[in-house]
């Protein structure tokens, strides 16, 4: 089977509300370590992700996956967001549900979602209501519902930005397992500290733009644009 990467980004734009917020970004997004895209609120990280997982349409330019038509590489990719919508059901249900929409078989539903529960370190909580958890807790049944699916690329769009340090550790430790299981991982932080601790290489975006693209540490020791040195001082760049 053809894999999905690299995905090819060219020339992309985003309008909404007569505000460009992504600005003929091109990017080649290949296969291997883990990419953050990393930036200020409001730089158009969620937006990004949202256009490269499929769920918006681009004002211009184009996004390709290599071999595969659009429909069958939802397949292939997942995507978690910052605040994860779970159905009032189990925390297994709401696996076995993801699992449903797939295609999986029935008799193979179960199984597949306690494993991936289990692979999340939330195999004893499977029958507790998903919407009684912790927040922590529930984002990692958003990245069980994910990972059941055996994703080959795993959008993460601030995933652990309203939970607390130990939480957010916690995500960040499931993001690495998937990571080092092969699943080419892509996510968007604000975190300077998150960055450091799960990226490989940060696509830096300011206002829309791509304007670095680098492994994590040079971009950290030498950044070679003035609005990432001041986004690392802490200094507030998109003015």
């Amino acid at each position: 089977m053809t894999g999905l990467l690299p995905l090819h980004i060219e020339e992309l734009s985003f309008v909404a509300g007569g505000r460009l917020i992504i600005d003929r970004v091109s990017l080649e997004i290949e296969a291997g370590p883990s990419s953050i895209i990393l930036g200020a609120n409001g730089a158009g990280k969620s937006v990004l992700m949202r256009l490269l997982h499929g769920l918006l349409q681009p004002s211009e330019g184009r996004i390709g996956w290599a071999g595969v038509e659009a429909a069958r590489s939802h397949r292939r990719q997942a995507m978690v967001f910052q605040r994860p919508v779970l159905l009032r059901r189990s925390a297994l249900a709401n696996v076995e549900y993801a699992l449903k929409l797939a295609g999986v078989p029935r008799a193979e539903r179960e199984p597949q979602a306690l494993e991936a529960l289990d692979s999340v370190g939330l195999r004893h909580l499977a029958h507790r209501p998903a919407r009684v958890l912790s927040g922590g807790e529930q984002q990692r049944v958003a990245l069980a519902r994910a990972w059941s699916l055996h994703p080959e690329v795993l959008f993460l769009d601030e995933p652990t930005a309203s939970l607390d340090p130990g939480s957010a550790r916690e995500i960040e430790s499931v993001i690495r397992a998937f990571d080092a299981a092969g699943t080419k991982i892509v996510m968007a932080t604000h975190n300077l500290g998150q960055a450091r601790r799960v990226g490989d290489e940060v696509i830096y975006l300011h206002q829309g733009r791509v304007l670095e693209r680098t492994p994590a540490e040079r971009f950290f020791r030498n950044p070679t644009t003035p609005e990432a040195a001041a986004f690392i001082r802490g200094e507030m760049p998109w003015t």
